[in-house]
């Protein structure tokens, strides 16, 4: 169900049909994500015109740095890795699936600021781009993810192996699978299956596959 939100261009789409949950981008840019990939196969302008609509919300929503924060309202004016991630993912896969570049320098401003601020030279994946911790394990694994999805991963191949060591020394337990977040003192070793095993995973099964020509 689709809600307008507060943006001057295009809509949000909506986390359910509750009025007052269309303002996360990330969100957002999973449907659009979804409709283009939808238009690819069916041809469908209505499709193609919504998912683009939504992009055009959440593009105009970038800041002039490059970042993006989580949401529109002001409890959500935080930026973190994972969910920049995201927005790159899903704004990547609408210019494939459409062959819209009219984003095309959105995508790559945001990710000059994704790569500069969320990983430290030693392969550290930070939360949000101004602090470390909590490190959480989706920080990494989107890394894998974006940079696979985009086709960037040779590009930058130096950074996303680091930053694999770094997680497999630092969030990997010996039985094989990996904690939900690492802390300043502490780690949590939950083995959360959605959350932590499954995204990572997925993330070293794409780094495999991308990998293996190399």
């Amino acid at each position: 169900m689709i809600f307008t939100g507060h943006q001057k261009k295009g809509f949000l789409f909506s986390y359910s049909p509750l009025e007052g949950n269309n303002t996360v981008y990330n969100a957002s840019l999973l449907g659009t994500r979804l409709l283009s990939e939808c238009y690819h196969y069916t041809g469908d302008q209505v499709q193609i015109e919504a998912g683009r609509e939504s992009a055009l919300a959440c593009t105009s929503a970038q800041n002039s740095d490059g970042s993006w924060y989580y949401g529109e309202l002001p409890v959500q004016q935080w930026t973190d890795s994972f969910h920049t991630g995201y927005n790159l993912e899903a704004l990547v896969t609408y210019q494939e699936m459409t062959g819209d570049k009219s984003f095309s320098d959105v995508i790559e401003k945001g990710f000059q600021f994704y790569l500069k601020n969320f990983f430290l030279a030693d392969g550290t994946p930070k939360y949000y781009h101004d602090r470390i911790y909590p490190v959480d394990i989706h920080s990494p694994a989107q890394l894998i993810v974006t940079l696979c999805r985009a086709g960037r991963l040779e590009q930058h191949r130096v950074l996303a192996e680091l930053v694999l060591e770094w997680t497999i020394r630092n969030m990997q337990d010996r039985s094989g699978y990996f904690y939900y977040q690492k802390r300043r003192y502490h780690t949590n070793r939950i083995s959360y299956m959605r959350w932590s095993n499954a995204f990572m995973f997925n993330a070293l099964s794409l780094y495999l596959l991308h990998s293996s020509g190399k």
